[in-house]
């Protein structure tokens, strides 16, 4: 799928605000709406940007199990993320989060690394930039 530059960087600061201000977050991803909770940013070995995510609600191809449920992991290529919106609401996550994960290989943004949402005024740099 071919992504415009300036979308890829407005669906990869949209992640970054979910993550740094812990907010879920609404998007289509190839053509399905999505209710998601990012938790890591960064690339994968192919240098392709990667997004590890809780999905709580909304579709999915492999099929959604109950809120909480581990199965409900997501690693999905931020250029296929559209129509993004931050929602009000509570975080969601699954109890083996900490697992290793296999789909992002340099992380630029943890949730973990923010105990405490980051207040809207705040906004610490990338690690990197390389879109």
């Amino acid at each position: 799928m071919s992504v415009s530059i300036r979308a890829l960087e407005h669906a990869h600061a949209q992640v970054r605000s979910a993550i740094l201000h812990r907010r879920p977050i609404a998007a289509l991803y190839r053509g399905r709406t999505r209710l998601l909770c990012p938790h890591l940013l960064g690339w994968n070995k192919h240098r392709r940007l990667q997004v590890l995510c809780y999905q709580y609600g909304g579709d999915s191809e492999s099929g959604l199990q109950l809120a909480g449920d581990s199965d409900n992991w997501r690693c999905l290529a931020v250029e296929n993320l559209s129509q993004m919106e931050l929602l009000d609401g509570p975080w969601q996550t699954a109890e083996n989060y900490s697992r290793p994960q296999t789909c992002i290989e340099e992380v630029e943004l943890d949730v973990d690394d923010f105990p405490e949402p980051v207040p809207p005024t705040q906004s610490p740099k990338p690690k990197s930039a390389k879109l």
